[in-house]
């Protein structure tokens, strides 16, 4: 599975790596643009914030400071979602290619991805609610047992309610876990079998059902070297940061205004939203490819998909591969 992906990486980078970059630059782009347009807003206010003046600051000084940053939060959900969702959408129209050794342009995973990306938006959705029911439940449960047990002023109480709980969460972790690798099959289901959210997350069980370990161990090593890999990938950039005179507190004075405090810091958020961005390209292209070669492998496995990719590729194949032997009387 790890060779198949890095293979599939080498042999169609461009339309991999050139649809994350452009997607998530373009949304890094858009926080960069939000943030020091939201700085700005906000550069009067930060000085009053952090005079010496004495008393605390009202409600007038800190609303446009949490409005400012409040819409930069939520732009940068909506944005990174949005590029997210057709990456991840992106990879499975690439993989529908690699399998049959057939090429792809950049314009042609454009359409198929962004076809699906509601579906792959919905997808991603159900399944972490699905996950989050059982948590929030717990959690609610054992916040009015915690309640109640105070009110009633029991305080021997209090300790082996708190025991439980950390035993109900150690309980709950895995079976979160267990519904994660149950329905991780759903986004590849809605791009290759071009399925609706709920479908695509019974059949992503069907699916796992009796290869639960399998899937498991496969998913946690593609996105645990993806994270390595992206830490790596990002060490340089932070190493860059920490040299001597690129980063020099002293540079300003002692009571900085807004617009310095911004010129300050201005690169060092720069530098890590290019960090994080070509780590990104990484760590969103790897597992979900990984996935998605494992998807394959079960259908191939329980399905007999491969005389089918055989046939569908067959008229494709580059004429190096010759025509096919003569068919025996």
């Amino acid at each position: 599975m790890l060779s198949g992906a890095f293979t599939t990486i080498g042999r169609y980078w461009k339309p991999l790596i050139g649809m994350a970059l452009t997607l998530f630059g373009a949304a890094t782009l858009v926080m960069i643009v939000a943030l020091v347009v939201a700085a700005s807003a906000v550069a009067s206010q930060w000085d009053e914030l952090t005079s010496d003046s004495p008393g605390s600051p009202d409600a007038a000084q800190l609303v446009p400071l949490g409005v400012a940053f409040g819409v930069l939060m939520v732009l940068g959900m909506i944005t990174y979602l949005l590029a997210s969702a057709v990456v991840q959408a992106a990879v499975p129209v690439v993989l529908q290619e690699a399998v049959l050794g057939r090429p792809i342009r950049f314009g042609e995973v454009w359409k198929r991805a962004w076809a699906r990306v509601w579906s792959i938006i919905g997808t991603v959705f159900l399944t972490g609610l699905i996950m989050l029911v059982p948590l929030a439940l717990f959690l609610a449960g054992f916040a009015g047992l915690m309640i109640y047990v105070i009110s009633l002023g029991d305080e021997d109480g209090v300790v082996p309610l708190i025991v439980a709980g950390l035993v109900g969460s150690l309980l709950i972790g895995p079976f979160a876990v267990w519904l994660w690798v149950r329905f991780s099959l759903a986004p590849t289901v809605v791009v290759f079998e071009d399925q609706r959210p709920v479908a695509a997350l019974r059949r992503s069980a069907q699916l796992v059902r009796g290869t639960w370990w399998r899937v498991f161990g496969v998913g946690l090593l593609a996105y645990a070297i993806a994270s390595m890999i992206g830490y790596m990938i990002q060490m340089p950039f932070q190493a860059v940061g920490m040299l001597p005179g690129l980063f020099e507190p002293e540079d300003v004075g002692t009571d900085p205004s807004g617009g310095e405090l911004i010129a300050l810091f201005g690169g060092l958020m720069v530098l890590s939203f290019v960090s994080q961005l070509i780590a990104q390209l990484f760590t969103a292209v790897f597992p979900p490819l990984v996935v998605g070669l494992l998807y394959v492998d079960l259908r191939m496995r329980t399905e007999n998909l491969g005389p089918v990719l055989a046939e569908a590729a067959g008229p494709t194949l580059p004429e190096q591969y010759g025509p096919p032997p003569p068919a025996h009387v």
